[in-house]
């Protein structure tokens, strides 16, 4: 491996291993980040709230600024931005400059996450795009374990500021990385149309309209403003494929519109992880409420998930070499339902570390798997957009599946009907997976200068 594209592989692995230590964490620091500076609780729930409504509404467009300008350098303005508002919050008098900066470095996340795809794809030849992308899958995974413990121990040490200080150092010298060294640069990046600002804004009024009515779904039940939330998403939805439709440079490319494979790998990316979170979600109330476990006690039953994740996601790159990316994500989400059937239906600790280590392997397979579509079929200079929307599914399945969880769970049937129903989510992303390329050998960038290697789709 060349030293440019090892760079670019660390940076990968050290940008999302910073975003998803830093949620992690934050839900520890929480409680006591309430305590210390008088907030409210909804105040607080506005710490991620309104990081989250920052990022799922920019992460397409942030996606379409490093196709044009290049995904090393708004990499690097990403993690740099992302370090001094982590570094900000940490010195924050009040929750009113928490709520704030937590916006703020929702929009540097938005950059530098699509970026840590697009680089990818830029570097590495398609054939070989594989076991970076495991390796990002397995480093995310280890962030997400280790997250509550290492956010536990700042919290019970330093104090809930210790969190955010975490990922300055990391932060900052990627950043700077990115912005000094310069690798050979895609001849496809040059390529790329101006960034549509009018299809921007009319994607992130619909993401917005949506997360916040599924993040606040769980709290507040079904009220008016979760429907007009709702309805503003459909009506700002509808406007955004009518102007894609008719203007000459949409925000995203006609390439990856037409592409059957990405559209079904970015709706199994939704289905997976809307199906696990809400499992999860569900898990929590059923082995604490229900069986009276205290959280450590829940937590050791839940390692098998982590630990699972981090084999599965190597061992899929090999999967992905063999059996080719449609057997490969049909039999892992058909292992992720199998997952939550036994969850439901699990009593001891043998039958609990079962389901876990199910979801966890399964998710963790289709993770690579579907972001390897998502990546390798999109053409160079679309790369950062792709990005984005295998980012945006990542963030709006979550949602969902808590947000179905919940309503579910409100109709009195107990954990029974909401874990039949999330597992039947998970076998319709392994039916859909079925439109997927049986080898994955082929790319959508057909002539597309600075593509490294193309390789005919055999079926």
């Amino acid at each position: 491996m060349s030293p440019h594209r090892a760079l670019t592989c660390a940076s990968s692995v050290v940008g999302a291993v910073i975003v998803a230590l830093d949620g992690t964490v934050l839900t520890v620091a929480q409680p006591t980040l309430q305590r210390d500076l008088g907030a409210s609780f909804a105040q607080v729930q506005w710490t991620s709230t309104g990081y989250l409504i920052a990022v799922a509404g920019l992460l397409v467009f942030s996606g379409r600024l490093g196709d044009r300008y290049g995904h090393q350098r708004v990499f690097g303005i990403g993690m740099l931005g992302f370090g001094a508002t982590s570094a900000g919050i940490g010195l924050a008098p009040g929750v009113g400059w928490v709520i704030g900066l937590r916006v703020l470095q929702g929009v540097f996340g938005a950059l530098l996450q699509p970026a840590t795809l697009g680089m990818l794809r830029a570097a590495f030849p398609p054939d070989r795009l594989r076991m970076p992308i495991a390796v990002r899958t397995s480093a995310i995974a280890v962030a997400a374990a280790a997250g509550p413990v290492l956010g536990g121990a700042l919290v019970a040490g330093p104090g809930w500021r210790a969190v955010f200080f975490l990922n300055v150092v990391p932060a900052l010298a990627f950043g700077l990385l990115a912005l000094t060294l310069h690798g050979p640069r895609p001849q496809g990046l040059r390529q790329a149309a101006r960034p549509d600002v009018t299809g921007a804004l009319l994607l992130a009024v619909t993401l917005t309209c949506l997360v916040h009515t599924l993040v606040t779904l769980p709290d507040g039940g079904w009220t008016t403003a979760s429907a007009l939330g709702l309805a503003s998403a459909v009506v700002a939805g509808a406007a955004f494929v009518r102007h894609e439709r008719r203007t000459p440079s949409p925000l995203v490319p006609p390439d990856i519109v037409g592409s059957a494979a990405v559209g079904c790998a970015l709706g199994i990316l939704v289905a997976a992880s809307a199906a696990l979170n809400g499992t999860l979600f569900i898990a929590t109330f059923l082995l604490q409420d229900t069986l009276g476990l205290d959280p450590l006690h829940m937590a050791l039953l839940s390692l098998p998930l982590a630990a699972l994740m981090i084999v599965a996601a190597p061992g899929c790159a090999l999967l992905l070499r063999r059996a080719g990316a449609r057997r490969t994500t049909v039999a892992a989400m058909a292992v992720l339902a199998a997952g939550v059937l036994v969850l439901g239906r699990a009593s001891g600790t043998v039958g609990f570390c079962t389901a876990f280590a199910l979801l966890g392997a399964g998710f963790g397979t289709v993770m690579v798997a579907a972001t390897h579509v998502v990546v390798r079929q999109a053409a160079v200079g679309s790369a950062g957009v792709a990005g984005g929307l295998q980012q945006t599914a990542m963030n709006v399945g979550p949602a969902l599946g808590v947000a179905a969880a919940t309503t579910l769970m409100g109709l009195g049937h107990g954990h029974g009907l909401p874990l039949f129903v999330l597992a039947a989510v998970a076998m319709a992303g392994a039916a859909a997976g079925r439109a997927l390329p049986k080898r994955s050998a082929a790319t959508i960038n057909h002539g597309q200068p600075g593509d490294l290697v193309r390789v005919p789709e055999r079926r």
